[in-house]
């Protein structure tokens, strides 16, 4: 009768199937259980050459975020450094602005004191002249 071999999965009707001996099937039956941890092991390294891209991809993914970061923050403070120079400079206008208002102004002033001056004494003795007689003239 026939004997059924699981492992390879043939059935043997005698010692001989199909003019192959036992021992030929045992090496095909040993050679298909190399295939399969043939493909067990492939499977595996490749699951690991997987995993080696997904790791050197997010290195890479965080470099790039690095990278960005460092820039960000260049750019941050040349802005940062324009900013306050511009800062500087319009402060320096206008405190110069402001010390060239305050002497024009001091000079203006002057020259309007001055003025008045000169006008109060040419017309000191019309003034005077005039309160004299306003309060010397009685009126009835």
């Amino acid at each position: 009768m026939g004997v059924w071999h699981g492992r390879v999965g043939l059935s043997c009707y005698s010692s001989k199937v199909y003019g192959l001996e036992m021992t030929d099937l045992r090496f095909l039956a040993n050679m298909d259980s190399s295939r399969g941890q043939n493909g067990i092991q492939s499977l595996l390294a490749a699951e690991q050459e997987a995993q080696q891209i997904v790791i050197a991809a997010r290195n890479a993914k965080l470099s790039r975020l690095k990278q960005a970061k460092e820039e960000a923050e260049r750019e941050v403070a040349e802005f940062r450094a324009q900013m306050e120079a511009e800062f500087q400079r319009k402060l320096t206008e206008t405190s110069g602005d402001s010390d060239a208002n305050v002497k024009r102004l001091e000079k203006e002033t002057d020259a309007k004191i001055q003025h008045l001056k000169t006008e109060a004494e040419r017309i000191s003795s019309d003034v005077v002249d005039m309160l004299l007689k306003h309060v010397t003239t009685v009126r009835c």
